[in-house]
């Protein structure tokens, strides 16, 4: 991708100092960001358009980031954030409740996390979830838990490459992750009630520390 084209077509009418600004702390990032973009639609017009949102969300926002955070981060929130919220305008779209980009497998998997040491039946229950009901579950999570559950849960991310994206302490990520799964539990687990799947949830039962995390699958990760 041509980083001038883009900022052009990302930045048209706006003022020219900010932009400049903008341009020189933020359009190096753009190849690394873009890699992600691609990573999570498969499509490079999809990877690009969701770059420019990302890219046009952040400048708006461009004023409110203190000078000491890392934009890289802070960058890599907001494609994250933008790529999630794209499946909640999907899902508004007639006959598309489920995204092209977010497979079954993907969601199965985010699913599958947080039921670990679950009675089987109420994992069965969980299990039995329609796809777009863990969606609607992993959008309700407060955003410093989304984060890395999505990146850990949908892109297989594990905690140490998600330490680097979002430029916090490989603990903290792990201790949010773990969080994140165990409100995620309560959450589909409220769902599954109000589908009928289950009668009764004994909360503790979801509330258990869960001994799985992060790992690094690939090679030489």
């Amino acid at each position: 991708m041509k980083d001038a084209s883009f900022a052009n077509r990302a930045f048209s009418g706006v003022d020219a100092d900010a932009r400049r600004r903008f341009q020189r702390e933020a359009i190096p990032l753009l190849e690394p960001l873009y890699r992600q973009a691609l990573r999570m639609t498969h499509s490079h017009c999809d990877a690009e358009d969701l770059l420019q949102e990302t890219m046009a969300s952040a400048y708006a926002a461009f004023g409110s980031l203190r000078p000491a955070s890392s934009i890289r981060a802070w960058l890599y929130r907001i494609l994250a954030n933008a790529y999630i919220d794209s499946y909640r305008k999907k899902q508004r779209q007639p006959m598309r409740y489920l995204t092209d980009d977010i497979t079954d497998q993907q969601l199965a998997a985010a699913a599958q996390h947080s039921t670990t040491e679950l009675p089987s039946t109420e994992e069965q229950a969980l299990k039995a979830l329609p796809d777009n009901d863990i969606m609607t579950a992993m959008l309700a999570l407060p955003e410093q838990f989304r984060i890395v559950v999505y990146y850990a849960d949908i892109e297989g991310l594990c905690s140490k490459e998600i330490a680097k994206i979002t430029d916090i302490p490989d603990g903290t990520v792990r201790s949010r992750l773990h969080r994140g799964r165990r409100q995620l539990r309560a959450l589909l687990a409220d769902l599954a009630t109000a589908r009928g799947y289950i009668r009764t949830i004994e909360i503790a039962a979801y509330n258990r520390p869960s001994t799985s995390g992060a790992q690094c699958l690939r090679k030489g990760a």
